[in-house]
């Protein structure tokens, strides 16, 4: 049943990704990359890289949100919704996009894959953090929290009543 899902969100992420190139808008190529980043953080996740699948979730989609609204905001076509195309020099796209698909194939076809040594990991998570950030993973984790806190609490104090200005009524 997995591999089924896997194979079938593969296929959405592939023609999702090739939605962006074809739809006529920029909002519209926007939301059809969001599908296409979201079926790949669900393969992720089916494949048990939990980590690394709601990562990409979490991340695509404030993404792509944000990308959808400041297009709607400022382009100069009503909300990004006109006409409009998304590949100039068609046939030289064509070209490299032809020439790169099958060096790549070519590459993966005519690869002496290793073959594997050793067991996975128990917690792949775990391990993909030591081998970013090595010793420092600790170290690296309570800065972020710090940094975090920091961000807080300069919003907090940098609104225009400060920390305690609406309470009890002594609002200006």
């Amino acid at each position: 049943m997995r591999d089924v899902a896997f194979w079938i969100l593969a296929v959405a992420a592939v023609a999702s990704g090739v939605a962006v190139f074809v739809v006529g808008s920029m909002a519209r190529a926007t939301f059809a990359l969001l599908a296409s980043f979201l079926c790949v953080g669900v393969e992720l996740l089916l494949i048990d890289q939990h980590y690394l699948g709601v990562l990409v979730v979490l991340m695509m989609i404030m993404e792509m949100l944000v990308m959808a609204v400041f297009m709607i905001m400022y382009m100069m076509n009503p909300a990004g919704l006109m006409p409009m195309t998304m590949v100039h020099n068609h046939r030289g796209a064509l070209a490299v996009a032809g020439g790169v698909f099958a060096a790549l194939a070519a590459g993966i076809l005519l690869a002496d894959w290793p073959e594997r040594a050793g067991a996975p990991p128990r917690d792949p998570a775990v391990a993909l953090g030591e081998s970013l950030m090595g010793p420092t993973m600790l170290v690296m984790i309570v800065i972020g929290v710090a940094i975090l806190a920091t961000m807080i609490a300069s919003v907090v104090l940098a609104t225009h009543r400060g920390r305690y200005g609406d309470r009890d009524g002594d609002v200006p």
